[in-house]
């Protein structure tokens, strides 16, 4: 699910504020403090039931513009991966190639849903080192991958359900987006609708899960606490979640970490584990410097909220 956001304060937006238990904004860490910084979102990585077709969604409906190709035509025998790009936002969908493979478990178990959020840092493997030390899980070791363009380093942790972070670092590759894939260059590319940017992910959490994720967070990946909600905060008549959200030292990644609250009906957060299978990434919020107009444009291309 795609969110929209525009970072203007209005003066309905600091009443609210207002209302809100903020807890723990600290001073901006220095490097010194900081032993994972982030440079921003390199890549979110969604498996999908078919990768040219959402490629092709995303295009159509968002406006998000061709970028690369990985597959079959490129040496790949187990997988097809499209990557389309809008401002600093890079999609990338992957697809298996056949049945009873990691990739298709987890469609099976999921749906389309993103699997991998990237992060973009300058030492992969001091990044790996660092959370791992802290009691991350490890999902790849340092690897570098290498082209006629360069290297890339990439390591990996787990962190809720299925979801994976992976850590990027591309310093000294110049390619069109990793080794192994080539440019992907079709006649196709609608105008883009005004998206600039990853501005915030949330992650949806089970009963009683969210404080142990925000001490993850805190711990491993050394993100402060920004804010809280309580189920008095975000509910209605029927449905409540709390919330607390997670930012890194420099704050340009930001993890909101939900978890279900008493309702009289079942929370929305309780109907998404139901639906998706267990713990994951609700949304994508993107930034936009105009969003009447980017809602605008998108109408106009058929979309809906």
């Amino acid at each position: 699910m795609i969110f929209l956001s525009q970072r203007t304060r209005s003066p309905r937006y600091k009443k609210h504020q207002q209302t809100m238990e903020t807890l723990d904004l600290l001073e901006p860490q220095t490097d010194q403090q900081d032993f994972l910084p982030l440079n921003g979102t390199d890549y979110i990585e969604l498996y999908v039931g078919n990768a040219r077709q959402s490629a092709h969604y995303f295009q159509t409906a968002f406006g998000f513009q061709p970028v690369a190709h990985a597959g079959l035509a490129t040496g790949l025998r187990d997988r097809e991966s499209y990557v389309v790009q809008q401002g600093k936002i890079r999609l990338v969908l992957t697809s298996p190639l056949y049945g009873d493979s990691e990739m298709g478990r987890h469609i099976d178990k999921h749906g389309d849903g993103v699997r991998i959020v990237a992060l973009w840092v300058d030492d992969s493997t001091k990044a790996f080192d660092e959370t791992v030390r802290r009691g991350a899980s490890v999902y790849m070791e340092p690897t570098r991958s290498q082209d006629e363009h360069g290297y890339v380093i990439r390591s990996g942790i787990h962190t809720y359900g299925d979801t994976l972070h992976v850590f990027v670092e591309r310093n000294e590759y110049d390619g069109v987006f990793l080794p192994g894939y080539e440019p992907w260059q079709p006649d196709y590319h609608p105008a883009d609708v005004g998206l600039k940017y990853v501005d915030h992910m949330v992650g949806n959490v089970g009963w009683h899960e969210m404080n142990h994720w925000m001490a993850f967070y805190h711990d491993v990946m050394g993100f402060q606490q920004l804010v809280s909600f309580d189920d008095k905060d975000i509910s209605t008549d029927y449905t409540a979640l709390m919330s607390k959200v997670m930012s890194n030292g420099n704050g340009r990644v930001k993890f909101p970490i939900n978890e279900p609250a008493e309702g009289k009906k079942k929370s929305q957060i309780e109907e998404y584990l139901d639906f998706y299978g267990g713990p994951g990434i609700q949304h994508i919020a993107v930034a936009t410097d105009n969003i009447v107009e980017t809602v605008l444009a998108l109408r106009d291309r058929g979309w809906s909220s």
